[in-house]
């Protein structure tokens, strides 16, 4: 019923935007572009793939999104079936699609607990930054935001720390928080179990990333299922914890409320700015939450670790960072 009920609308919208001859908020950018291959980006010290997604005749001075794929997942399956590439041509903004390869990780996950991938100017977080930098250099854009699922997630919160002068914002889905494998010593205990860590410390594993830095810093939106047992929710706590002791603010929300029927919490900072926000998505299993339609709050295709809520994860994000207008 909720689903028939949000088309039925959205065919009514669509048919009343038509008659007044006004462009559809959801086909304002309708023309669809490509995922391409993209080399010659850099050093590529991590030896990853770029792709990007980039709708047909998008002006300059658009944002960029970096969508960093889960375990056993491809970047260009990952863009599109996250809803991604869907809201790029919907809202007018690029995608950049970085692939992990089975020669860095067997199961073609991102190296977020490693030492040597997760340091500013080194391994893979180097790579995502040039990517990240050859597509705001492409595209005419100055403002870059960061998002992914899983081990994308954990590399998220990697690449907020180490670059946070490139990013405007991040969202983490199903991941984990900066420095969590070395908190925890070892993956294995952090996915599972957590860091044993104050937020103070948790924050000072951020400031230690890209020291001599003050700010601003990454705003932090996170997606977690309460029936996650891959990734614990543990890790959506200590994510908290961390960024909003990087913005040196409390533990204590500032507002709840529900969205989509999911518990929502904002944490503001000292100027009343949105620090961190969380989505507890209840009886949500590992995965990234999608819901498809073609109504203009869905988005995705639902498949192995892309689950249908009634909630698109990446809609949520983009509508906070301002990125549909």
């Amino acid at each position: 019923m909720y689903k028939t009920t949000k088309r039925t609308l959205s065919v009514l919208v669509a048919a009343l935007l038509a008659a007044l001859f006004l462009p559809s908020p959801a086909t304002a950018h309708a023309a669809s572009g490509t995922i391409e291959e993209v080399t010659g980006f850099g050093t590529n010290p991590g030896a990853l793939r770029m792709y990007r997604y980039v709708p047909q005749g998008l002006p300059a001075g658009r944002p960029v999104v970096v969508a960093l794929h889960g375990c056993t997942q491809n970047a260009p399956a990952y863009g599109k079936q996250s809803g991604w590439t869907e809201l790029a041509d919907r809202w007018g903004f690029s995608v950049v699609l970085p692939g992990q390869s089975s020669a860095n990780n067997l199961n073609s996950c991102f190296n977020w607990f490693q030492a040597g991938d997760i340091e500013r100017g080194h391994g893979e977080a180097a790579s995502i930054q040039q990517m990240t930098a050859r597509q705001l250099a492409d595209a005419g854009g100055s403002k870059a935001y960061v998002t992914g699922l899983s081990a994308g997630g954990g590399m998220t919160a990697v690449m907020m720390a180490a670059y946070p002068e490139t990013y405007t914002a991040g969202g983490v889905v199903a991941g984990l928080p900066y420095g969590c494998a070395q908190a925890a010593g070892s993956p294995y205990v952090c996915m599972y179990v957590g860091a044993a860590q104050t937020p103070a410390q948790w924050g000072d594993r951020v400031r230690a990333a890209r020291p001599g830095y003050t700010g601003p810093w990454p705003r932090l939106t996170v997606f977690h299922g309460t029936a996650d047992t891959t990734v614990k929710p543990v890790n959506m706590a200590d994510l908290v914890e961390q960024w909003t002791n990087v913005h040196g603010t409390d533990q204590a929300p500032d507002a709840r409320d529900t969205v989509g029927g999911y518990p929502h919490a904002v944490y503001r900072d000292a100027g009343g700015a949105v620090a961190v926000e969380t989505y507890e998505i209840t009886g949500m299993g590992h995965g990234q939450p999608l819901d498809p339609g073609t109504g203009p709050a869905q988005c995705g295709t639902a498949g192995a670790y892309m689950l249908d809520v009634n909630l698109c994860a990446a809609y949520e994000m983009a509508k906070g960072w301002g990125l549909g207008g």
